[in-house]
């Protein structure tokens, strides 16, 4: 099992250090890639769990109340395992899974990503059931994409907890003898980690800390959402499946299954729980900060992301990647864009000048472009997760001015999906009270302002005070996209410049682009970089006469 991932941690040590592309899975679930019969064997596996218990050796009575957003009652349960069994089974599991060291570890975390990967389509079935999205974004994301993303914060931890000496002897000079020492430094965990999933993306938000915490020697509780279960109970089954092969306590990942209650809140809060990593509502995210007091808290909440228009060089490049960011799963991403603010007298293109309505007729004519045919649109859009984005798309066109209205989709294989196109709404650029909060799904806002000087300036102002994920700017000027730039840097958000191709603002690869900064209000860290691992272990050394 160790030998031979070894390379795969060395590529992936690379990858994090040079920042180039780098993929240790392929996205494409083609048989080509994953061979014949994967996708059918992958949609029985996940067939075969609906409707009785999922097979998990953890105690407790059965829960489960899942319905997926294409209106089929999975029917599937789980053990719902008390609080206080989680906590002592995870800390009993510890120090052996510590005292292995981090090389064992590490390899070990790979053996189980790699088996994840195997099972790719089991899972990308249980993500499309669960959170709405189409197939192929929920084997992408769900699958291959998750699956970098855990391997990079298994490389990142490895990295920090080598970065020195296991063992030296230390000699000090003197008038006679020296003086000399063994010292032993060992990496010692934080203590127990709690992951709380989120509905939308529940493998590809989950696996960095689930991952992070285990690598660096901290057993971990993953708490789903009461509406995206599966997909991470498959998860905590194959990790415990490997953790028990390499001759380790599979109670070192566990998981915390509810229906409604206040179970993420209690695990979080408990004295024993020393990590918590979170990502869903702004609201519970502040709360966490606010009452897990004795845990390092890493949050990723809600943001108010934002495309400054000033000029381009691809009028059509730049309409049709913008209406795809907002089409894409909906806009039920935390890094899709909702504010697009432009200078109320228009922008240049290389199609002559163009007054504000003409962007916002251009915009509506690439949207119904993209969407015009149901069948082809709804792989795009996905189906809406929850009756809350669904009401607020409702509610949408009573804040301002639709510019271009949101329709129903028909699914033509799921009846019953609830699917619905982007609606885009024009603001007044004095109601910031509306375009400065976010609006979670396939609403946008198009806000007119004075000047691109002046939408920096509101790009700056909304993302330091509500939190933004993502930044866009199109300009063919190189003096606006320094602006651009330094804005971007003052507000703590990753800037996407000139966006008119196949790279969207709302798509981060891993090894290369940062998720989030934890240097505005969306999020306290970055997925992934070092700060991300380094407050999930500490060095304790131990020194001795040689």
């Amino acid at each position: 099992m160790y030998e031979q991932h070894r390379d795969t941690l060395d590529k992936a040590l690379s990858a994090i250090a040079e920042r180039a592309y780098w993929s240790a899975f392929p996205e494409s679930p083609s048989p080509r890639v994953y061979g014949e019969g994967a996708a059918e064997r992958g949609k029985e596996a996940f067939e075969a769990y609906l409707g009785k218990p999922f097979p998990l050796t953890q105690p407790g009575p059965q829960v489960g109340a899942e319905r997926s957003p294409y209106g089929i009652d999975l029917g599937v349960t789980y053990p719902a395992t008390d609080v206080e069994t989680l906590i002592a089974t995870a800390r009993a599991a510890m120090p052996a899974w510590r005292d292995a060291g981090p090389p064992a570890r590490a390899l070990t975390c790979v053996e189980i990503i790699k088996r994840l990967n195997e099972r790719s389509f089991e899972i990308a079935n249980a993500v499309q059931h669960t959170t709405g999205q189409a197939f192929v974004m929920a084997f992408q994301a769900g699958g291959p994409h998750a699956q970098d993303r855990a391997l990079e914060a298994v490389a990142y931890g490895y990295a920090a907890m080598t970065s020195s000496a296991e063992r030296t002897r230390w000699e000090k000079p003197g008038k006679g003898d020296p003086v000399v020492m063994d010292k032993k430094f060992t990496v010692v965990p934080r203590g127990v980690a709690l992951v709380i999933g989120c509905n939308t993306f529940p493998t590809w938000n989950a696996y960095p800390g689930l991952f992070a915490s285990l690598v660096t020697g901290n057993p971990v509780i993953v708490k789903p959402h009461p509406r995206a279960v599966l997909p991470l109970a498959i998860t905590v089954q194959v990790a415990r499946e490997v953790l028990a092969e390499a001759g380790f306590e599979p109670g070192l990942v566990q998981l915390a299954a509810e229906e409604e209650s206040r179970l993420a809140s209690e695990l979080a809060t408990h004295p024993d729980v020393r990590i918590v990593d979170f990502t869903g509502s702004t609201e519970y995210g502040d709360w966490l900060e606010r009452n897990a007091r004795q845990a390092l808290v890493h949050t990723e909440k809600a943001g108010v992301n934002t495309v400054v228009l000033d000029s381009t060089d691809s009028w059509r490049g730049m309409l049709g990647n913008i209406a795809f960011s907002l089409s894409l799963y909906s806009g039920q991403m935390c890094t899709a864009p909702q504010n697009i603010l432009v200078p109320e007298s228009g922008i240049d293109t290389d199609e002559g000048h163009k007054s504000f309505d003409d962007v916002a007729s251009g915009l509506a004519g690439a949207l119904g472009k993209l969407l015009g045919d149901d069948a082809r649109a709804v792989e795009l859009t996905g189906a809406i997760v929850n009756d809350a984005v669904l009401e607020r798309v409702e509610n949408a066109p009573s804040l301002g001015e639709v510019v271009v209205e949101s329709r129903a989709l028909k699914h033509p294989a799921f009846p019953d999906a609830v699917i619905r196109t982007p609606v885009v709404v024009k603001v007044d650029r004095s109601r910031e009270d509306v375009y400065g909060r976010e609006h979670f799904g396939p609403i946008a806002f198009l806000v007119p302002t004075s000047s691109t000087e002046e939408s920096l300036e509101v790009l700056r102002r909304t993302t330091a005070a509500r939190g933004a994920l993502t930044a866009s700017v199109y300009s063919t000027s190189p003096q606006v996209l320094d602006a651009a730039e330094r804005a971007a840097l003052e507000a703590g958000v990753n800037l996407s410049c000139n966006l008119t191709g196949g790279v969207f603002v709302n798509q981060s690869a891993a090894f290369s682009d940062y998720h989030g900064t934890g240097a505005n209000p969306a999020a306290t860290a970055s997925l992934t970089d070092p700060g991300y691992v380094a407050g999930r272990f500490h060095l304790v050394q131990s020194r001795r006469p040689a």
